[in-house]
């Protein structure tokens, strides 16, 4: 006789449930572009989605209490003169967001705790190096200010956002970068690329520690750092056939799991949460979410469960654990773009008949504070995550700090940017954005000759001023020449400054018998007149 044993866990009963339209976002032109990207990302304040734009490109950044239609109308942040392919808001700031476009430019921009009121045009730094289209932005899970990016020229760079200065280049993809992604601490870098292969990189010095072929399909795959340290993969057969697979560093060529799911195009998304050790996985164009367990116990990655929903996604974006309400058990939320602009909520709940905080389903999990410095990053030095935890709820850090951007002195510090009239001037070589404002910061030096300069000419001036205004006093009180000479004396000193004047004429400028043209040319020097 055999019988079944059903796995005990907690999550065995999670239910996804989408949220009535009126609590969701609507009227959203979201972006048409071709590109792999989940076209949407969220934090405890904002929703940003990535929209279609005339004459560049942009993004839409909403309250999260801003729900219902939303006007056709509404400001977005548009700098960018080519499309938006990709954004992610800082994990250690919720006000900052990061977004790469085809115009080869990472711009990093400052949105005040109201939201925006008008279009945004302005970022606080624009980071300059690839040559080619910015498709992945990725910020350090625990390092402050440090960004990853990567581009359609084969390039992945770190930057330090606080100095706008490259920090590691990393050049060691033949192709296309599809993912990047950051272990626990951000000690390591996990890539994959359109040459099939996925690699673990030292994301200091740029050095390839191990390489293995992802998916032996031609689409394109995406891999995700656990936190146990084990790598889930997702990509295609050579039937293109979807599959998905964990496997381990060290033996990235040996899959511990590799499970196919459908035939379907879409490219899988996975999204994961560190604090259940669930994996959910969203293919665009799909119109499911499949969530997964991972475990340490065969087959190490189980089947959950499927949500439905009768329309297909364009898009999807993953709410930090933060942001999740804890009293109604939700340990997830997700906000899907459909097609036909509504951005739809949906939540995962665990069942749970208490109202006490369930400390099992809420573990403490990453704050909003960074571990350590991007200086300190860079030194070789690593840190776990700041861990907070949710039992009353989460609350904002109170040392809020906007994002400053100080570039070293060069000589371009002398020349105020381009539109830059109205912004007030102080000490200092830094440059510093809040609620969308500009304060344009230049040195002392620079100013001290300005204003020099500007009181010599205000002299100069003066001088010529008073000077003029004597000689047109003394030609008004000088009478008719009556001296048939004084045709000839104009001739010689018609202003030229250097003609000697005729005999007769080499009295004062008081003689009331010169000409009012000669007294003119020998009262004033030649470079006065």
């Amino acid at each position: 006789m055999s019988f079944r044993v059903v796995r005990s866990s907690k999550f065995r009963h999670v239910y996804g449930s989408a949220l009535k339209r009126e609590q969701c976002y609507d009227n959203i032109r979201v972006s048409k572009s071709s590109w792999d990207s989940t076209f949407c990302a969220v934090n405890p304040k904002f929703l940003a989605i990535i929209v279609e734009s005339a004459g560049g490109g942009a993004f839409i950044v909403l309250p999260l209490n801003k729900v219902g239609r939303i006007a056709a109308d509404h400001p977005l942040v548009g700098g960018h003169k080519g499309p938006v392919l990709d954004i992610a808001w800082c994990p250690h700031n919720d006000n900052v967001i990061a977004s790469g476009s085809e115009d080869c430019v990472v711009k990093v921009w400052q949105i005040p705790d109201s939201g925006i009121s008008r279009t945004l045009t302005e970022p606080v730094v624009d980071l300059l190096y690839h040559q080619r289209r910015v498709g992945l932005v990725l910020w350090h899970p625990a390092a402050q200010n440090v960004l990853l990016t990567a581009g359609s020229d084969n390039q992945v760079v770190v930057w330090n956002v606080g100095t706008g200065e490259v920090l590691v280049h990393i050049d060691s993809h033949p192709d296309i970068v599809y993912s990047a992604s950051w272990n626990w601490d951000g000690s390591q870098l996990l890539t994959t690329c359109k040459d099939k292969k996925m690699r673990l990189i030292d994301p200091r010095t740029g050095t390839v520690q191990e390489e293995a072929v992802c998916h032996e399909g031609s689409k394109a795959t995406r891999a995700i750092f656990l936190k146990s340290g084990l790598i889930f993969t997702t990509g295609f057969s050579k039937m293109s056939e979807r599959q998905y697979s964990l496997r381990a560093p060290e033996h990235l060529s040996e899959p511990i799991v590799m499970v196919e799911l459908d035939t379907s195009n879409g490219v899988m998304f996975p999204l994961y949460d560190p604090d259940t050790n669930l994996v959910y996985l969203c293919g665009k164009g799909d119109s499911v979410i499949r969530y997964f367990e991972i475990t340490a116990e065969p087959p190490f990655v189980h089947y959950i469960n499927t949500f439905q929903t009768p329309d297909p996604q364009r898009g999807i974006g993953m709410m930090p654990k933060r942001g999740c309400d804890v009293n109604s058990c939700e340990i997830t939320r997700f906000y899907r773009l459909n097609n036909s602009g509504l951005c739809q909520v949906v939540t995962m709940t665990v069942p749970r008949k208490s109202e006490l905080f369930q400390e099992d389903l809420y573990p403490d999990t990453a704050g909003d504070q960074p571990a350590i410095s991007a200086e300190d990053w860079v030194a070789g030095k690593d840190a776990e995550p700041i861990l907070i935890s949710l039992r009353e709820g989460y609350v904002p850090s109170t040392q809020k700090f906007d994002l400053k951007v100080s570039r070293r002195s060069n000589v371009l510090d002398k020349m105020p940017p381009k539109g830059s009239r109205g912004s007030s001037g102080s000490t200092g070589i830094s440059a510093g954005f809040t609620g969308g404002a500009a304060t344009v910061q230049l040195p002392d030096k620079f100013l001290e000759e300005f204003h020099e300069e500007i009181r010599k000419l205000k002299a100069v001036i003066v001088k010529h001023e008073t000077r003029i205004k004597a000689l047109e006093a003394r030609l008004t009180a000088a009478p008719a020449p009556g001296n048939p000479g004084g045709e000839e004396e104009g001739r010689v000193g018609d202003g030229l400054g250097v003609g000697q004047p005729p005999r007769g004429t080499s009295e004062s400028l008081n003689n009331t018998h010169t000409s009012p043209p000669m007294a003119l040319s020998q009262e004033l020097a030649p470079d006065e007149v």
